[in-house]
């Protein structure tokens, strides 16, 4: 099965632009009077999309570029907790800072968040195939998912990062905590947790300029009466009511498949 490497989003203005195609070459037999209908109008609409789904693009890439630079940071913190633990308890501090300190640490070295699960990525892949079922619905699964997963893996990183400021902060106020290993001192840990947080702010920021860049991509899309969705069944109407329904006009551009997220 070929693949596109186009979502349901993408197929829809391609559809979109075939439309147009069709209407240009019926000449001036066609000429609707609705502005929506005519080719001016659409063929201003389709720029309009291709610009947005390009934007939506890039700013997918950069938020998983963003995803890819936090991960790389916290992917050793397990490995340095362990190490910060056991200097902990070979350091002049009381058996309770050390039980207290393994309180904070067993929430920070909590299974790692992945921003993407297997089943969104299974249902984006799935939508990216020619021939999928349900493409539009595929791809829109796909970014219900992402979402649900976004969300709890950045208050995972949250809460992450909120415990390990409380780990440090409790390390700064025991003077008995003094090791050699540059890697292990609070001055070194101080700026290892600036640049983390740095970096989930980074994430953030990108979750939200990706969310915004859905929202304008859907409201050309699909918005009630105007959306590229709707103003293709306009269209196809205004054919099938000049040619006729057994014209091969209106076969022609019946022919042409468009879905609507639900």
């Amino acid at each position: 099965m070929a693949a596109t490497h186009e979502s349901g989003h993408a197929k829809n203005v391609a559809s979109y632009e075939q439309l147009i195609s069709y209407c240009v070459g019926y000449g001036t037999t066609y000429n609707p009077s609705k502005n929506a209908l005519k080719v001016a109008s659409m063929n201003t609409q389709l720029a309009n999309a291709v610009t947005l789904l390009t934007t939506e693009k890039q700013k997918h890439n950069a938020y998983s570029s963003a995803v890819d630079a936090r991960e790389i940071l916290f992917d050793p913190l397990s490995k340095l907790i362990t190490r910060i633990m056991n200097s902990l308890k070979s350091s002049e501090v009381t058996e309770q800072i050390v039980t207290d300190a393994k309180t904070i640490a067993r929430k920070v070295t909590g299974k790692r968040a992945t921003p993407k699960s297997k089943k969104a990525l299974d249902a984006f892949i799935e939508s990216t195939h020619e021939g999928a079922k349900t493409t539009e619905n595929a791809a829109t699964t796909a970014e219900t998912e992402e979402h649900k997963e976004i969300s709890s893996s950045q208050m995972s990183y949250d809460n992450r990062l909120d415990n390990l400021s409380k780990l440090v902060n409790l390390l700064s106020s025991e003077t008995g905590y003094a090791p050699n290993e540059t890697e292990l001192k609070v001055a070194t840990l101080n700026t290892m947790l600036t640049t983390m947080k740095a970096k989930n702010t980074a994430v953030i920021n990108a979750i939200t300029a990706l969310s915004n860049a859905r929202i304008e991509r859907n409201k050309i899309l699909y918005k009630d009466g105007t959306g590229v969705y709707d103003v293709a069944q306009d269209v196809k109407a205004y054919i099938k009511s000049v040619f006729g329904t057994t014209s091969p006009e209106y076969k022609q551009v019946s022919k042409l498949k468009f879905s609507k997220p639900r």
